[in-house]
This record gives structure tokens, sequence and C-alpha cells, in this order.
């Protein structure tokens, strides 16, 4: 089993201690995730049995499950993230916007599922929600817009493609093979109850419980602390047999940005991408009446932290104290440098210029290439990797989802060409080269 030094997990239960009293947690669970198990963990307060064994709801990190039963449609080739809604659930107003629009909130949803407070009462059906054209409350891809009735009509959307009620379909795709026994639709075996503390006073009130119904993909889930480490790997990396590192890998890419957080925070499919001190960090956060919860991984540090509490609101943020807390005292210790073939011949490799402004393409050790800049310069850069065609397409940047051929005298980009010499005139320059040439 991974663990950490004692002065680190000294400085791990303290921050966990801390946040659990000012903010007045009836019961908290806290761990760090690091070479795909929890390598530390705590429970303060009141948690009954094995503190990494007992269950608190989830909130909206049931989404992140959802889209990766999304995902896996999409990999089967059953839809397109470019589908139209009406393709897969017709009969909503929110028909025209797509299915990559829902995944990543930018499909202008409301916020909220009509009738009661979804999250505190009973729900039922589709059909029972009765959606009309008041449910969609912006343009499309106009806006970052947070909606969990996007999430339940991605769930239905996974439930009906399946021919089986949404959390049949993630227990079987998702948590089993994940080996997340313990995480459930109901509260099952050792679970909290569900609290809201006064805010001035040291007293606690029940908050309800109910199956959501069609609203279960936005919140539905339960978990321990171990199942939620499990997902902590999964996001990490660790997929098994239910999401290619690639899928996983698009998932992350920030498609939609919120504006009104405090920091950078932005969006991807089904993810939460937040810029914290100079880290990225991905993963989900979650709250339902009585829970908070949060999954948090640094796939730079190949370390995550999880927290769970029974509490309705209050607690200052943990999860990104406690993965800075491991940086700090145990900084990940990176592969030795090796040897490695470079993808292309040395020959196309180094100094090659866009107009008069040198940029350099390098190999990279993974097999891919990086054009980018010369250091000191401004400028553009991505990372490509090879097609099977012998072309190479842009992983990130500017160029992300380009094309880029590799020629003996010049590289062609999106319509640029980059050539040994500024502006050579040997090379098919578009527009062509002044035949009087530089004076």
């Amino acid at each position: 089993m991974p663990s950490v030094e004692p002065t680190t997990a000294r400085a791990l239960l303290a921050r966990t201690a801390r946040v659990q009293a000012t903010g007045r947690a009836p019961g908290l669970v806290a761990g760090v995730v690091r070479d795909g198990a929890l390598a530390w963990s705590a429970g303060r307060g009141d948690v009954p049995g094995p503190h990494t064994d007992v269950q608190y709801r989830l909130g909206s990190i049931s989404k992140t499950v959802t889209a990766v039963a999304v995902m896996r449609l999409r990999d089967e080739g059953r839809l397109h993230l470019d589908d139209p809604l009406e393709e897969h659930v017709p009969g909503t107003p929110l028909g025209a916007r797509t299915v990559g629009q829902l995944l990543s909130h930018l499909a202008g949803a409301s916020s909220e599922s009509p009738g009661g407070w979804w999250e505190r009462v009973p729900g039922g059906s589709l059909a029972d929600l009765q959606l009309g054209p008041e449910h969609v409350v912006l343009g499309a891809a106009r806006r970052f817009h947070y909606s969990n009735l996007g999430f339940g009509l991605l769930g239905e959307l996974v439930a009906r493609h399946r021919g089986q009620p949404w959390v049949d379909v993630v227990t079987r795709e998702v948590l089993a093979p994940l080996g997340m026994v313990r995480t459930t639709a109901r509260p099952s075996g050792m679970a909290a109850r569900g609290t809201a503390v006064h805010p001035w006073a040291d007293v606690v009130l029940p908050e309800p419980e109910h199956d959501a119904g069609v609203m279960d993909a936005a919140g539905q889930l339960w978990a321990t602390l171990a199942d939620l480490g499990r997902f902590a790997a999964f996001l990490l990396g660790d997929t098994g047999d239910v999401l290619a590192p690639a899928t996983l890998a698009e998932m992350v890419v920030p498609a939609g940005v919120d504006g009104s957080a405090a920091g950078w925070s932005a969006y991807g499919l089904g993810v939460q991408v937040l810029r914290v001190d100079g880290t990225t960090l991905v993963g989900h956060g979650g709250s339902m009446p009585g829970f908070l919860a949060g999954v948090f991984v640094d796939r730079t540090e190949l370390t995550g932290a999880v927290m769970l509490a029974n509490t309705t609101s209050g607690l200052d943020p943990l999860v990104p104290g406690l993965l800075a807390d491991l940086k700090a005292a145990e900084p990940r210790v990176v592969p030795a440098w090796t040897p490695a073939p470079p993808p292309v011949p040395l020959d196309v490799l180094g100094v090659w210029f866009w107009g008069p402004a040198p940029h350099v393409l390098r190999a990279q050790g993974d097999g891919a290439l990086h054009l980018g800049p010369l250091p000191g310069r401004a400028g553009r850069a991505s990372r490509f990797v090879r097609r099977s065609d012998g072309s190479w397409v842009g992983l990130d940047g500017y160029y992300a989802g380009e094309t880029l051929r590799i020629a003996d005298d010049h590289l062609d980009l999106a319509t640029f060409v980059f050539t040994r010499q500024p502006y050579d005139p040997a090379a098919p320059v578009p527009g062509g080269v002044d035949p009087v040439g530089w004076r």
C-alpha cells in the first residue's frame, strides 16, 4: 500500500482537522491518492465504523460518472458529440443543442429542473418534468451556464441507448469495473446521515433523502472514501477497460470557462478544470442537502485528494490544500531521462521560419513533435502526434486539431508555410516572394 511520511501525515491531518472544526461538519473523511490507491486518510468528528467504508452522498461527482457513460457511447460509434439531443432524446425544448454542449454546460439549459427543489423531493420521469421553452435560458455555446437539468437529460440519453435505467448502466459499465462496489444510488450499509448545521448555534437538522428520478444522473450517487479514491486513480489515468486514456485526456480539456469563479475555473466534458496557484486540477465537487464532496487530481504530480462530509454548507476548500501540502512535502520525482529515437529524421528537426519569425521543431520522448517559437520569443506553440496517413495533428495550443504536413523544404500547417530560411523563394510561400529579395 502506498503511504506518506509521518511529517506529511501530520500536516494533512492538521489541515483536515482544522476544516472540520471551523466548518462545524458533523463528520468528515478525507484522503490523498498516489500510486493508484489511498496513501493517507483520516476521519474527523462523528464517523461510524472504519472511516474509509462509510457512505456519503457524492452529489455532482455523479455527473462525471454520467459523462464517462456518454463518452463510452461515443467511442462505440453510437453517437457524436456534435449530434443534436433530438436524435437521441426527442421531444425536448433543448433538441437543437448538442451532446457536447450539454456535457460542457454550454447548451443554455436552465440550471435546475422544473417543479420542487429536485435535491430534496422525490423525482419522476422525463415526461413528469413537462419541459417547455422557458427551460432554455441562453443561446447555444454563448457562455458557461451550469445545468443540473442538462445532465438529467444526458442520463436519459444513456438509459435509452442501453435500454436500462441510468444507475444500472453506470454500475455495470463504470463502477463495477473500477471496483467501486460500495458506490450505490441509495445509502447501503454504513452511511452518514445528511445534516444541516444551524448558522448561529451548534445544533443540526436532518436533511431529507430521496431518489431523484430522471435527475439521478446529476447527483444521486453515494460512495465511500475508498471508492472515491479509486475514482481519483481513474482520473489520473488508471482507466482499466472503462475508457481509453485518450478519451479521458479529451474530457479534461477545458471547453467552457466559468467567468463567475474567483480564480481560473473551466469545464471540460463532465469534468471541472481548476487553476489553483499555478497548478491545474481536474475532477469535480459535489453538494446535496446534507452533504459535500470533492475529488480532484493533479495529473502532472500524479496525485489526487478526496473529501466527504455530511453537512449542507460552510466548509472551507480542503481538497486543493491537501494536494498542495502533499506536493510541498513530497514532490514527485520524475523518471530519469533516457535517449529515444526521434519520430522523424533528425534533419527535419530544428529551426523553421514562419515568415521572418524563427520557430523550433523538436522531438519529444513520447513520440510527439513540438513546434514553437525560440525561447524568449512570443508566438504560437503546439504539440503534434502522428496520424496513420503520415500527417501530424495538433494536440493543444493554437494548432489543436490542425494538420501538420512535413515536406523536404517546408512545413505546411493550417495554410501557413514554414521554411528553412525566412521567406525562402525556393519554397511554396503563399503569395510568393518578392523577386528582388531582402534589401
